[in-house]
């Protein structure tokens, strides 16, 4: 039986929408992305600052993101030129108190425990309780019975305070953007296990070579309008409502409707909540709160280099040391030589201003380095995503793609996953609630 073309709308056009609309396209939909803003992307996008494209956000992917690297690849995405792909590591700047563990290019597990034998800054202590942890998980199958936060998980398996300190704290900010004090350790093993516990090639960090627009968002406007699918910018949807039995109607901002045989709410929450809302349909989302993330630019002159593409830093905010990773943006763009991002999760950081901010932040790289020069950047501009991420506490109560009425679904990092608010999340949810919206109007 040929399929049948339905016209689908997908209201927002963050990575989720994008991944929607290009699944829609493929399987053969008429397509209407809609986005509010001026530009695609939602909170991962490229911004402009002083002439040049960085990122609202410094981000990584790993090797195990399988549902955004072909999705990338086919929109059009070169994977090899996009990404500086690098094997996992945690490496702290060798004057620091750190630690340096690099994962071999050798076959999974051998991988992991030639990393561990290698690692530097970890006492026997610390590595034991590493190995312990590792074969426990896997032993688990990732699997919790009862989730409880990543704090509560790693004194279950005894690990040390070094080790918490040097690398699952950290890995647990930068992949849950929570601290582990509060983070879903369930969420966080499901990271663990398609990364650490997969193919060495899973647990590579892809380093982005372009800005984040360009890297999926540009691509999928090309590949949908390529396809006959319609995208609007600047598009603020109002309201949507039933029609009859198996219509919906998209009122836009401007008091203008459209007629659509399905839509995939692919906004923040809030905005779902509000369309849900006005459409009558009773749903209730479950309440979320949220994390920031903040990134901090700085620029020095274009010679300015670090030995490294990326670097952990030793945060302590009771000694305004507030940078978690700094990355050197020079050695990923080529026209960003010597602008550095340092990545700060931190909340006690939204209490001081920006030039207060820039400035710690300078001269825990110039401590941490042991180079003067850095204290004294030629320019500096601080980014902060308030609602970057939503809060990923345990047992987490996570609203479905299906929203149970034919023709509407959700899409959004923040939706039923194994994974916390990611850019595979996003796509992923994505690729869902579109394959859930064409299958419900089948019935």
């Amino acid at each position: 039986m040929a399929k049948v073309s339905k016209k689908i709308a997908v209201i927002g056009g963050g990575w989720a929408g994008c991944a929607a609309a290009v699944t829609l396209t493929q399987n053969g939909h008429q397509v209407s992305l809609f986005e509010s803003a001026k530009t695609l992307g939602g909170r991962a996008r490229g911004v402009g600052i002083n002439g040049l494209t960085v990122d609202n956000g410094q981000h990584i992917l790993l090797g195990a993101y399988q549902q955004s690297l072909k999705l990338m690849k086919t929109v059009g995405v070169d994977l090899n030129a996009a990404f500086l792909r690098l094997p996992l590591q945690m490496i702290y700047p060798e004057h620091e108190d750190g630690m340096h563990f690099i994962a071999p290019r050798l076959p999974a597990p051998l991988h992991m425990l030639v990393a561990l034998w290698r690692t530097k800054g970890l006492r026997r202590e610390d590595k034991l309780a590493l190995a312990r942890f590792s074969s426990a998980a896997r032993w688990m199958g990732w699997t919790l019975n009862t989730d409880c936060t990543v704090t509560e998980l790693l004194q279950r398996f005894d690990q040390t305070d070094r080790l918490c300190r040097l690398m699952w704290n950290p890995l647990c900010i930068a992949a849950l953007n929570t601290p582990a004090g509060q983070a879903s350790a369930q969420v966080f093993l499901n990271v663990l296990r398609d990364s650490l516990g997969a193919s060495r090639a899973a647990s590579d960090m892809l380093l982005p070579r372009l800005n984040l627009s360009a890297l999926f968002p540009q691509k999928a406007v090309e590949f949908l309008q390529l396809h006959g699918a319609d995208v609007a910018c600047s598009s603020a949807i109002k309201a949507i409502k039933k029609d009859g039995a198996s219509q919906w109607i998209i009122q836009s901002a401007q008091q203008k409707e459209q007629a659509f045989d399905g839509i995939v709410i692919a906004t923040d929450a809030s905005n779902a909540q509000r369309l849900l809302s006005d459409a009558g349909t009773g749903m209730t989302l479950p309440p979320l709160t949220y994390e920031a993330i903040t990134s901090c630019y700085l620029q020095y002159a274009p010679g300015v280099s670090l030995p490294r593409p990326m670097y952990a830093l030793l945060d302590d905010p009771s000694q305004q040391q507030w940078g978690q990773y700094v990355f050197d943006r020079g050695q990923l763009h080529d026209d960003q030589g010597g602008l550095f991002a340092v990545v700060i999760s931190s909340p006690e950081e939204h209490q001081q201003d920006h030039q207060s901010l820039a400035s710690a932040i300078a001269r825990q790289l110039a401590d941490s380095f042991q180079r003067p020069e850095l204290a004294s950047p030629l320019w500096h501009q601080i980014i902060t995503e308030k609602r970057a991420t939503f809060s990923c506490t345990p047992a987490l109560q996570r609203p479905s793609n299906s929203t149970g009425i034919p023709g509407l679904t959700l899409a959004g990092d923040y939706t039923q996953g194994d994974y916390p608010a990611t850019l595979e999340g996003a796509i992923s949810s994505g690729i869902h609630a579109a394959t859930e919206v064409i299958n419900s109007l089948r019935q």
